[in-house]
C-alpha cells in the first residue's frame, strides 16, 4: 500500500472487489486486509467489523445517485410533474442496472437491511425530503392541489414506488416492462397531486413511445 493512500480507501476498494465478486457472506476481514497490504488486526482501527465496511461501501454506492437526484430537484427548467418522474425513472435505471452488473450485491442489500436497517431508513428519509420539496414547489407553483400534509403525501408517494427502488427483490421483470409498469404508476400518482382526472404524462410503451391509456 501507498504511504499516501488513505487507509479508508484502500479498504474499501479492496472490500469491494471482493464483495461485488464473491458475496458478502464469503469475504472475510482477513482477506481484505491481505489485498490491501494490511495485517488482519491492523484493519479493525478502521473498521471494527464486516458489516462497517458494507454500510461504508453502501454510502459510497449511493453518494452519486444521491447527487443525480439532487441536481434534479434543484433544475430549475423542470417543471414539478417531470422533476418527479425523472428521479424515479432515474433511480431505476441506475438501481436495475447495477444489480444486473453486480448480482452479489443483492445479498449486501439483503444483509445491510437486516443488520443496519437505521442505514436504510436514513435513506428512506431522504429520499422523502427530495419528495417533500418537488411537491413544495408544485404547491407553490399550482402544478400540484393535494390535500394532504406534505410530509404524509411524500411518504405515500415513496410507499406507492417502493417496487421500483429494489426492482429484483420484487419481481423478476426486465427494465424495459418495469419503466412502462412505473410510468403508469406516476401518471396516476400525479393526475392525483394535480387534483384533476386527467393524465398530466402519457406512459411510455416498451419501445420508448407515448401511448394512450
Amino acid at each position: 500500500m501507498n504511504d499516501k493512500t488513505d487507509p479508508r480507501e484502500s479498504i474499501l476498494s479492496a472490500a469491494a472487489k471482493r464483495i461485488l465478486h464473491y458475496g458478502y457472506n464469503k469475504t472475510t476481514m482477513t482477506e481484505i486486509a491481505a489485498d490491501c497490504g494490511m495485517s488482519a488486526g491492523n484493519i479493525y482501527r478502521f473498521f471494527p467489523s464486516k458489516i462497517d465496511i458494507a454500510e461504508a461501501m453502501t454510502r459510497r454506492f449511493s453518494l452519486e445517485s444521491q447527487q443525480a437526484y439532487a441536481a434534479i430537484v434543484r433544475d430549475a427548467a423542470r417543471k414539478p410533474a417531470q422533476k418527479l418522474a425523472d428521479l424515479y425513472e432515474l433511480r431505476l435505471q441506475r438501481t436495475f442496472r447495477l444489480f444486473e452488473s453486480y448480482p452479489k450485491l443483492m445479498e449486501l442489500a439483503e444483509i445491510m437491511a437486516h443488520e443496519r436497517p437505521d442505514y436504510l431508513a436514513e435513506e428512506y428519509a431522504q429520499e422523502r425530503l427530495y419528495l417533500q420539496k418537488i411537491l413544495e414547489e408544485g404547491q407553490t407553483s399550482g402544478d400540484f392541489a393535494f390535500e394532504n400534509d406534505v410530509a404524509i403525501t411524500a411518504d405515500l408517494v415513496q410507499c406507492a414506488t417502493m417496487k421500483f427502488r429494489f426492482p429484483h427483490l420484487w419481481t423478476t421483470e426486465q427494465l424495459d416492462a418495469l419503466e412502462v409498469e412505473l410510468d403508469r404508476l406516476l401518471g396516476m400518482v400525479l393526475a392525483g397531486l394535480a387534483g384533476r382526472g386527467e393524465r398530466p404524462m402519457q406512459p411510455r410503451t416498451s419501445s420508448g413511445q407515448s401511448e394512450s391509456i
